[in-house]
């Protein structure tokens, strides 16, 4: 097991407020080092932010093109990796059209979009604004990688420390750690022999590691004063086999990921996540990004799992859809009809969901794809299955 990321969540200022900034900093750098002297990689450090029109709220262009700007460079002198300036949201819908433009002007600023609240249900003008931001993202680069910054959220709370959700709620900072954990459901359920068996290994594999990993966040907490806000042990996947989450619900005796059982598999595994007992931050759920895993890329290029399969296996699992690989061609509206379905399963189900979409330009469904990136598995273009909603759903309202 790796740490995807350690987080740190804040409330940055606008003009940024340089002693929280610094404090944030001294608090990363020995965080790094007592996580790895654990006997755990640190995988990269990032810094989310409270969501960016709460510090901007005219959404001028420019002055949030520089504050996007100034605190990816602050962050990074205070040694973080990545930064999110938190997600743009329905009450200021001109903060959605901002996004494309940052992403074009840094290197490692994410973002993201609301499109449904407990509070104010799925935003139909919400949903189509963060289709719109897909549809110019996709544009940013030839590989389409601009959408790897970007994600729509329905019902997803702030304190999580994965990317492009995370966000803070405001308050004093917090700092929660993100897992790359795969490889222990594969250990786990390859060396069972039955279902209960394969849940206790993965219970009590999660908690051994959680326990020494609690240790030290807390001793962090004790000297830098940044409350631990929890872990999240979704179970992030790097695209190898032996840390596939793919390979993982395979080995409990599915055929293929995609074919029927897999729901089930996938309901099992959840299930077993939420009786594992640890300090609980995010989404602490079942993750399925189509191209950071080998089993889910390979079974995406060969038909056996499509988009709808996602969405479907999105009503037990904790994320919702992930480095999708859609059409070049795939119009706004389109994106925008796989979004409302996404929103309405958040709102119905009540659980947050995410929608990471990546048209890829010059591609069509079913052609080939090889990324130079040590993140991606190659795979093949998914189809996509929508056209453009009219009538009632193609208007302003919300749906509660």
């Amino acid at each position: 097991m790796n740490i995807r990321s350690i987080t740190t969540l804040l409330d940055p200022g606008w003009p940024l407020d340089e002693g929280v900034l610094q404090k944030a900093g001294a608090f990363i750098a020995a965080a790094r080092q007592a996580v790895q002297s654990a006997g755990y990689e640190v995988q990269t450090t990032r810094l989310a932010s409270v969501p960016f029109p709460w510090l901007l709220p005219a959404c001028d262009p420019v002055e949030t093109l520089v504050f996007a700007q100034t605190l990816e460079k602050a962050a990074r002198a205070q040694g973080y990796d990545y930064v999110s300036i938190g997600p743009a949201l329905p009450e200021y819908a001109a903060s959605y059209p901002l996004l494309p433009d940052i992403f074009a002007a840094t290197e490692n600023v994410f973002a993201a979009g609301v499109i449904a609240t407990a509070a104010g249900g799925v935003s139909l003008p919400a949903v189509r604004a963060c289709a719109e931001v897909m549809h110019r993202c996709a544009r940013l680069s030839r590989d389409g990688f601009g959408n790897l910054y970007f994600a729509a959220l329905a019902n997803v709370p702030p304190g999580g420390p994965f990317l492009p959700a995370a966000y803070h709620r405001g308050g004093a900072p917090r700092f929660a750690i993100a897992t790359e954990a795969a490889d222990l459901a594969v250990a786990a359920f390859g060396a069972a022999a039955t279902l209960a068996e394969a849940r206790q290994n993965l219970i009590a594999s999660i908690e051994s590691h959680a326990q020494k990993l609690a240790a030290v966040a807390e001793s962090l907490q004790a000297a830098h004063g940044i409350r631990f806000a929890g872990f999240d042990f979704t179970l992030a996947p790097f695209p190898q086999e032996n840390r596939s989450i793919g390979a993982a619900l395979e080995r409990l005796g599915l055929p293929a990921l995609g074919l029927h059982g897999s729901l089930a598999a996938s309901a099992f595994l959840m299930e077993t996540l939420d009786r594992a007992r640890f300090p609980r931050a995010g989404f602490c759920g079942l993750m399925l990004p189509v191209l950071e895993d080998a089993v889910l890329a390979a079974r995406a290029a060969q038909g056996t799992l499509t988009v709808t399969d996602l969405l479907l296996y999105s009503t037990v699992c904790g994320t919702g859809l992930d480095t999708v690989p859609l059409p070049g061609d795939t119009t706004q509206a389109q994106l925008a009809a796989i979004l409302l379905d996404v929103a309405a399963l958040s709102n119905r189900l009540n659980k947050p969901l995410t929608a990471r979409l990546m048209p890829i330009p010059g591609k069509q469904a079913g052609d080939p794809l090889t990324f130079d990136f040590p993140y991606f598995a190659d795979s093949r273009v998914m189809a996509v299955r929508a056209a453009a909603l009219t009538g009632l759903l193609g208007g302003e309202e919300s749906l509660l």
